[in-house]
């Protein structure tokens, strides 16, 4: 009886210890992974094969997307004016967001201190029996409850067309 008690507990308590993060984000089903396949412009044949650069190997590609400007333009902007000084048209925007002043190194600010939150939030999490999701666990009393939130709202008196009518 013993023996069979100890069978069970110990892959229990070995598979417990594994501690895989806030968020195990792997793709475990065995099929294709989307994202590793890169999609890339066509290829062209070229007028001229002498007139082509010389290869630079690891470095860009005349096929190469650029994500980053795909997606400026996607919304209706103009890439080249992404990597220079805010547009003078954004100026009033910046100038709002920015009324209260800016942290310097925020995101790196910000990065250190969650990831110190989520250290002292898993000193006592590491053991478990069953998978539990340690994202949730970790930032739960800063979730926000979204149905008391616009309850809160419709109540002073604001509207709230996108959310769905109280019963």
């Amino acid at each position: 009886m013993r023996l069979i008690a100890a069978l069970i507990l110990i892959p229990l308590v070995v598979g417990g210890c594994a501690n895989q993060g806030l968020r195990d984000l792997r793709n475990n089903s065995g099929g294709p992974d989307e994202f590793i396949v890169a999609p890339v412009g066509a290829l062209e044949q070229p007028q001229d094969y002498a007139t082509l650069p010389t290869p630079t190997p690891g470095q860009a590609n005349r096929t190469d997307r650029y994500p980053l400007q795909e997606g400026i333009v996607a919304v209706g902007g103009n890439p080249a004016a992404a990597s220079g000084p805010i547009p003078a048209s954004d100026g009033a925007l910046v100038q709002h967001a920015s009324r209260l002043g800016v942290t310097p190194g925020i995101r790196q600010t910000l990065a250190e201190s969650d990831a110190d939150f989520r250290r002292r939030k898993a000193r006592f999490t590491q053991f478990r029996i069953v998978n539990v999701d340690r994202y949730n666990q970790a930032y739960k009393r800063q979730a926000l409850d979204p149905d008391f939130v616009a309850d809160q709202w419709r109540a002073r008196g604001a509207d709230t067309p996108s959310y769905p009518p109280a019963d």
